[in-house]
């Protein structure tokens, strides 16, 4: 799937059960693998991350196997160094797998080749190789220098008790060093140059460390000390938390769109940083409560801009970033450095989509300043391959804007399901959608429908009779697909209660001539014209709702429309309202001239390759041969109201 169109939503409220986190599920498989002794993982997230440590694991002879559908993994520990001492690992553009592989098998006595995707290739890992060839590691790069991909020869290991590391680039560097410091089994420090960035990583480091029987004593974020002699144990079983990082945009959705919206899986005995994202949105203005387990988010009132470090949450961070365009004011996101080397430079991609979006965006080296704009505008997301771009601006889609999220598969990198989980905790603005052959009153049913519910409406037939009309004033050829299609892309009009106006000029007598309306049945037919007025009519979808009337309306242009109604009746019924129509309106007219060409429209319509008339699978047929218009009225207010209880 090249792009996912997200609707308009008018709020946000559920519970979301979350999956593993990333940050440990990654962390685990590789200790499980190192450690002496079996270990059941469960609920390990399903995702290419873990898809990707998995296979790697396998490659260096690690023997895992998966307990039947669910997520619980038994590993068997090599206690010690990778048995497999030759291998060549593609690690895609998993940063948590390839570093802390790579200082694993610097000192797993190898010969190793690793590799990513290009954007992996990108993604700096100098730091982290310089500090394994203080302990003697033997490494090589294959290409431009501080960079993947790398080769790994045995190391050369010598008496030091001491090396040194960046922590202002990435936490993960940190992370694998301490990981791998068990298997010399000798005493070592590690001194931390500069501030430590993403403090909450190193803790769940640590945290799970101590799970396997490793201790680290930290003295101040600056240097981290360990005994000689430890080596990993298996603790037999262990659970793996729900995913932190995944729960902010659902938080965020809370917040947003009025919630209450409850994550479970993470709470405030979390040992995941990314949970203090929780207390962002309490600054924002937003209604928290937590539990052990579980944390909720609501909001009563619009929220308001911040100006935050976020070092201790960058991944997180990105979340606050959409939620500033549902803020009053600006909001300023500080020390964030770190996005400028994770799976894209971040910091660039939040700022050119927010712009998208209309918000005025300030791009600093390490910050990020965002004011949002008056009215949001519906864009289509570009995702940079990047699964938390997908998953951030999907929240856009609760400002009442639709929004077309490009490559959303790369949410696959850690929540496959991403998707389908926002949308059974949000809902879409609805549409109530009415189809039917020529003059069954489809277009007087549906504006009053509209009118009663307060909702927004669309007579989508009248856009195709608007290019036919436009087309006809400016020499256009009803066979010039072409020049039909920029013609409906540049369309001028603007629908009011009594009259539909082109260019400012009201045409609402002119649109129904036989004349446009048999231009209007050809043009309908054009594929590229109907691509042109998709997004068209799309925008006109804005809360509180919308009712529209006309061909394909709840299957190709509101599928997920919550009324579906194919309005008809039988063609002398239909001849003589629109004879009694053109009369009123002064036109001359003759009946049996009318059924005529109500027949061989009918024939013509349900005849077409591209969108015949017909009643659509889910749509309820509404025969008004005998009703009144206040009755077929009420029979779709019925039909609908019923929907909403339900």
């Amino acid at each position: 799937m090249d792009f996912l169109d997200l609707p308009p939503l008018n709020g946000a409220h559920g519970t979301v059960k979350l999956p593993g986190s990333k940050s440990i599920s990654n962390r685990v498989l590789l200790l499980s693998a190192l450690a002496q002794g079996t270990t059941l993982v469960k609920d390990l997230l399903d995702s290419d991350d873990t898809q990707v440590m998995l296979a790697a694991l396998t490659q260096l002879g690690v023997q895992w196997t998966r307990q039947g559908g669910t997520q619980d993994y038994s590993v068997e520990g090599v206690a010690g160094a990778f048995p497999v001492k030759q291998a060549t690992l593609f690690l895609g553009n998993a940063g948590t797998a390839f570093r802390s592989l790579t200082a694993a098998l610097a000192l797993s006595d190898g010969d190793y080749t690793l590799s990513g995707v290009a954007r992996m290739h990108e993604r700096p890992i100098g730091d982290l190789v310089d500090a394994l060839r203080q302990m003697g590691a033997q490494i090589d790069y294959l290409g431009t220098p501080g960079y993947p991909p790398l080769h790994i020869r045995p190391a050369q290991p010598h008496a030091v008790g001491e090396i040194s590391v960046r922590g202002d680039v990435s936490s993960q560097f940190l992370t694998g060093l301490l990981l791998s410091a068990p298997l010399t089994g000798r005493a070592l420090t590690v001194r931390v140059a500069g501030e430590l960035i993403s403090k909450p990583y190193i803790e769940i480091t640590l945290n799970l460390m101590r799970r396997y029987g490793v201790l680290v004593e930290r003295t101040d974020w600056s240097s981290f000390n360990l005994a000689a002699g430890q080596a990993y144990r298996s603790p037999a079983e262990i659970y793996v938390e729900g995913d932190a990082s995944s729960a902010s945009y659902f938080l965020a959705a809370g917040a947003i769109g009025g919630g209450p919206v409850r994550v479970e899986g993470v709470g405030s005995a979390s040992i995941q940083g990314d949970i203090r994202f929780a207390e962002a949105l309490q600054l924002m203005g937003a209604q928290v409560e937590m539990g052990d387990n579980w944390v909720s988010v609501s909001s009563s009132a619009r929220l308001h801009g911040i100006d935050a470090d976020f070092n201790h949450i960058p991944d997180a961070a990105m979340t606050i970033a959409v939620a500033a365009l549902f803020a009053e004011g600006s909001t300023t996101l500080r020390n964030i450095g770190s996005w400028r080397v994770k799976e894209t430079d971040r910091i660039h991609a939040m700022a050119t989509e927010l712009r998208k979006i209309g918000a005025t965006v300030e791009e600093g080296a390490d910050s990020l300043r965002v004011t949002p704009s008056a009215q949001l505008q519906a864009a289509t997301i570009d995702t940079y391959d990047d699964h938390r771009m997908a998953m951030c601006f999907s929240l856009v889609a609760l400002g009442g804007v639709g929004i077309r999220i490009n490559d959303p598969q790369c949410v696959n990198k850690t929540f496959p399901g991403y998707f389908d989980v926002f949308a059974q905790i949000t809902q879409a603005v609805p549409v109530i959608a009415i189809d039917g052959p020529s003059a069954s009153g489809k277009g007087t049913v549906a504006g009053r429908v509209a009118e009663a519910l307060g909702f927004h409406y669309l007579d989508s037939g009248a856009l195709y009779r608007l290019t036919a009309l436009a087309a006809a004033r400016h020499g256009v050829a009803l066979e010039d697909e072409a020049a039909l299609a920029a013609l409906a892309l540049n369309l001028n009009v603007a629908f009011a209660a009594d009259k539909i106006c082109l260019e400012s000029e009201d045409v609402s007598d002119a649109l129904r001539t036989e004349a446009v309306g048999n231009a209007a049945s050809i043009i309908a037919a054009l594929p590229a014209v109907r691509t042109a007025l998709l997004a068209r009519q799309h925008a006109f979808r804005q809360a509180p709702g919308l009712v529209t009337d006309g061909r394909d309306m709840g299957s190709v242009v509101f599928p997920d429309a919550v009324t579906k109604v194919f309005l008809t009746a039988s063609a002398e019924a239909r001849a003589e309202r629109r004879y009694k129509q053109l009369k009123e309106k002064g036109f001359s007219a003759n009946l049996e001239d009318l059924l005529d060409e109500l027949r061989e429209r009918d024939a013509r319509d349900a005849a077409r390759s591209v969108a015949p008339l017909q009643q659509g699978a889910d749509a309820s047929l509404l025969d008004t041969t005998h009703l009144s218009i206040d009755q077929a009225v009420n029979v779709v207010l019925g039909e609908y109201k019923a929907k909403q209880i339900a």
